[in-house]
């Protein structure tokens, strides 16, 4: 069985990580396990550290290290050369996602955010929710 390269967005990294009994355990699950293979570049691993130094999340570097040291070896590195053609999206930081979506020819971008949704129709990779994304995978 391939694994779906997925691009995540940074919410739902974090819902995966920070959440360990949360909705979206299923996610690290099938990270972990190689049903999923999560595709970051550079712009969106800074997102996702520069995001896990937020004080309302109260991490100690020893805590984002292990977060980071739970997501940072299954994923699939991926160079977005510029321009990319996409969509106009209205939030600059969607930017990447999509990018990387697009030049990484990714089987999803798994979002719960508005604005990336609002886009399924006009980006050439399927844009789903968490729980539609979870539908997709095979049963066990």
């Amino acid at each position: 069985m391939t694994p779906a390269r997925w691009v995540l967005d940074t919410n739902v990294i974090l819902s995966a990580l920070l959440f360990p009994s949360g909705r979206l355990t299923w996610l690290r699950d099938a990270w972990r396990s190689g049903t999923v293979v999560p595709l970051a570049s550079r712009e969106t691993t800074t997102e996702l550290i520069r995001v896990l130094h937020y004080p309302r999340f109260g991490l100690t570097p020893g805590e984002r290290e292990d977060l980071l040291g739970d997501y940072l070896p299954y994923f699939e590195s991926v160079t977005v050369p510029q321009p990319v053609t996409i969509p106009q999206c209205r939030d600059p930081f969607d930017r990447p996602f999509l990018e990387m979506a697009v030049t990484a020819q990714a089987d999803a971008l798994v979002t719960g955010d508005k604005d990336l949704v609002a886009l399924a129709e006009a980006l050439p990779i399927p844009i789903l929710s968490p729980t539609t994304a979870l539908a997709t995978l095979p049963t066990r």
